[in-house]
């Protein structure tokens, strides 16, 4: 039998269907009742989420839901009640309109519940670690598939703020998460590292706007959440790889760049194809690394 089980899983993986073993997996941890929350944990160290079940896995994770399937029901009107109380508190203020984006109303909603919001509401939206958590809002909202628009307003916004809080946890981290970036690609690709030391670029590329977006903006929606799925359970290490791995992805691109202006607009135009490599190279370098390590060491 487990002769047959591995020849399964090699065969699975070498045709790109690796997620089979992994979904069948998670449905065997998801039938525990109360969910483990440390196997669900382990679960995403290990494994990409299986999109049918991330919405459902991330708000175990994040503490939207609890592990009791039983008060599922009860926690989740709690929280459509919380969230049109905070509308109604922007709508109110005339903060919030019509024509407000729904990313900027859950950042500003996430402001005013963690009470960091100020009187001048579009200035403190301008401010670089808002703008980058803006773009996580606006990316969270492609990628939480749910038909029902007022569902999908509510899930989006209680995930959005467990991530948020996630980024609030390393944000004083990003000067040594850009340092350690690259102390390691000085290690993978000396030659890149000593052609962006040569034109100024090494140390101008945006890694606060990478690291507090989660690298939202840049790599393409489809892709980006396979990083994510390590974010929730608090390894914020796997950024210095995605770092990493965008730059030696585009390693041929940027070799020919003379300042950098160039090397900024290459990584501002990241393919999906690119995108895809970048976050698939990211986790096998992570997880080589000794993934466990969700801190900066």
């Amino acid at each position: 039998m487990a002769d047959e089980r591995n020849f399964r899983s090699s065969y699975y993986e070498k045709v790109g269907f690796r997620s089979v073993e992994e979904k069948r997996s998670l449905e065997i941890l998801l039938k525990e009742r109360p969910f483990d929350k440390t196997k669900l944990r382990q679960f995403c160290y290990r494994f990409t989420v299986p999109a049918i079940y991330r919405n459902f896995l991330w708000k175990i994770l994040l503490d939207v839901i609890p592990v009791y399937v039983d008060s599922h029901e009860f926690i989740m009107n709690q929280r459509k009640a919380e969230f049109k109380d905070l509308q109604k508190a922007l709508k109110v203020t005339k903060i919030l309109d019509d024509y407000m984006k729904p990313h900027l109303m859950f950042l500003t909603m996430w402001l005013l519940r963690t009470r960091r919001a100020k009187l001048d509401i579009t200035a403190q939206l301008e401010i670089p670690l808002h703008r980058a958590m803006s773009r996580i809002a606006e990316t969270l909202w492609h990628i939480v598939d749910i038909d029902c628009y007022e569902e999908k307003l509510v899930d989006t916004y209680w995930i959005l703020c467990g991530l948020l809080d996630q980024v609030q946890k390393f944000h004083k981290e990003v000067s040594k998460l850009q340092e350690c970036a690259c102390t390691l690609l000085e290690k993978e690709d000396p030659e890149l590292y000593k052609h962006l030391i040569k034109i100024e670029a090494l140390h101008n590329i945006p890694y606060d706007v990478w690291f507090c977006s989660c690298f939202a903006g840049t790599i393409s929606d489809g892709s980006i959440a396979k990083i994510w799925d390590k974010i929730v359970v608090g390894a914020n290490k796997i950024l210095i790889f995605a770092t990493v791995v965008t730059l030696t992805t585009l390693r041929r691109l940027l070799l020919r760049c003379e300042s950098l202006d160039g090397v900024l607009d290459t990584i501002s135009n990241i393919t999906e194809e690119s995108s895809e490599v970048i976050v698939n190279k990211a986790i096998e370098s992570w997880q080589q690394s000794g993934s466990a390590l969700s801190t900066i060491s």
